[in-house]
Parts: structure tokens; sequence; C-alpha cells
């Protein structure tokens, strides 16, 4: 049997910008994916800790120690400038593997620099 759980979370990101017209997804500093070990194009939910919004997207490596959390397309609707949100990733395991799985957890700073 497989299972689906909790891999890494990037815990209260503060949102940098919102791109409406751009082609969809989150631009993530590329400092902060390799921290919560977070690869580009992989499938991340989004939580907004403001307005209580989630919601499914994939990721865009932005520029390495930029602080970047920028939801694109139409998830730029559900995210205002300066809102703090959590990034979440899944992964699928056995059974067994997944009993062992430590998932890892990164608290940034006010300005998305890790800790």
């Amino acid at each position: 049997m497989q299972l689906e759980i909790f891999k890494s979370k990037i815990h209260r990101a503060k949102v940098t910008q919102a791109e409406l017209h751009y082609v969809g997804s989150i631009t993530l500093d590329e400092t902060l994916m390799e921290a919560a070990d977070i690869i580009e194009n992989e499938k991340v939910q989004i939580v907004n800790v403001n307005n209580g919004e989630r919601f499914d997207t994939y990721v865009i490596k932005g520029e390495k120690d930029s602080g970047t959390v920028c939801l694109n397309g139409p998830a730029a609707r559900k995210v205002q400038v300066g809102d703090i949100i959590i990034i979440v990733s899944y992964a699928i395991m056995e059974r067994e593997e997944a009993k062992n799985h430590q998932p890892i957890i990164i608290f940034p700073d006010q300005n998305n620099s890790i800790k």
C-alpha cells in the first residue's frame, strides 16, 4: 500500500509578489526550495494564513537568496502581497518507508531568509 505523506513545509513565508498575468504557479527563492527539499515543477499546497485559502500549484525556481515568494496567474487572486503563507509538499511512499519518514520544516524570517 502506498500513502501520501507530508514531505516538507516552508512555514510562514511572506508573499512578496502576485503576478496575475503570468502563466501560473508559485515562484520561490531557490534557497528556500533547497532547504525544504522542493524541486522545480513539484506540486505544492499553498495555505494562506491571512484569508484561509488553500490551493495546489507547482513551483518555479526563483533567484537564489532573493526572498522571492510570488504567486502567479490565477493563484495571484488568492493572496495579497504581505500575506503569510505555508507551502507544503507531499510524497508517495510505501507504508514502511512512511513510518520512518521525518518531514523537513523550515521557518523563514520576515524577509524569507532561513533562520
